[in-house]
């Protein structure tokens, strides 16, 4: 999951020891410890998944459309890079490492442990309105001049004030909205559908997906929109003020400098 963020109303303004007497500093409760523990364990899971999907897919970087595929059947596309099988027509006169066992053991046991996370964090969004409140769009966000304005500051990567970063505009609770309700979802979905033991205790999740290796090639179409929204989101937090974003999201509290008149 996306990290969450729960701002409440209490801060506490103390004056920094620091440098100057003028230096006051607030501090509010960004994050929940459900948000920061949920936060950290799928992050983990999210890219041990992406480093042995990568070494599942060398094994065979073709992807079809329907129920089987193999060597012989012509790709929908495929990937020019060297194969982990010998098998699998690469062009190339040499195979890489095999590293497709423990991948795959490892991959489907850490798969588990993202669904559980997810499920607990799920549940606690809905009972604690979490999601009603930091994801749900507000009536007055829906305007084309708030939105192009949101456009315009991320495409000029400008950095957002400490006002603005502590809670989420318009793209980031539709991303948010899109990753929680849509992405995760299917990411699951299209990863069940590749076991045998799940087609064959509901062959219709799997035919509505257009068999097998259409829920592989879907399952990696949606692999790399998740990539492409982690790696917004990073860059998002660097300009947020990544020190205080991280510290926030261990701690719980962030921390807001602003000079005393």
């Amino acid at each position: 999951m996306a990290a969450s963020e729960t701002a409440q109303a209490s801060a506490e303004p103390f004056v920094s020891n620091a440098a100057s007497a003028r230096t006051v500093e607030t501090r509010a409760s960004r994050h929940s410890l459900l948000v920061r523990v949920t936060h950290w364990i799928i992050t983990v899971c999210f890219f041990l998944l992406l480093l042995t999907g990568i070494n599942i897919l060398i094994s065979h970087p073709r992807f079809y459309w329907g129920e089987t595929g193999n060597v012989l059947t012509k790709p929908l596309f495929q990937f020019h890079i060297p194969s982990s099988r010998a098998l699998v027509p690469t062009g190339y006169g040499y195979v890489l490492p095999d590293q497709n066992g423990w991948s795959r053991a490892l991959h489907f046991q850490t798969a588990w442990l993202l669904v559980l996370t997810g499920l607990l964090y799920l549940i606690w969004g809905f009972i604690s309105g979490h999601f009603r409140k930091e994801f749900l769009p507000g009536k007055d966000e829906f305007s084309w001049r708030g939105i192009r304005e949101v456009i315009a500051g991320h495409l000029r990567l400008r950095q957002r004030r400490h006002a603005d970063a502590a809670s989420y505009n318009i793209l980031q609770r539709v991303s948010y909205l899109v990753v929680v309700f849509i992405l995760f979802p299917l990411i699951i979905w299209t990863g069940l559908a590749l076991s045998p033991a799940f087609n064959s205790a509901v062959p219709q999740a799997v035919n509505w997906l257009g068999g097998r290796q259409s829920a592989r090639t879907l399952h990696f179409f949606v692999t790399v929109a998740l990539v492409l929204f982690v790696t917004v989101h990073v860059l998002l937090v660097c300009l947020s003020g990544f020190r205080n974003r991280m510290k926030s999201m261990i701690t719980g509290n962030s921390v807001s400098r602003k000079e005393r008149a």
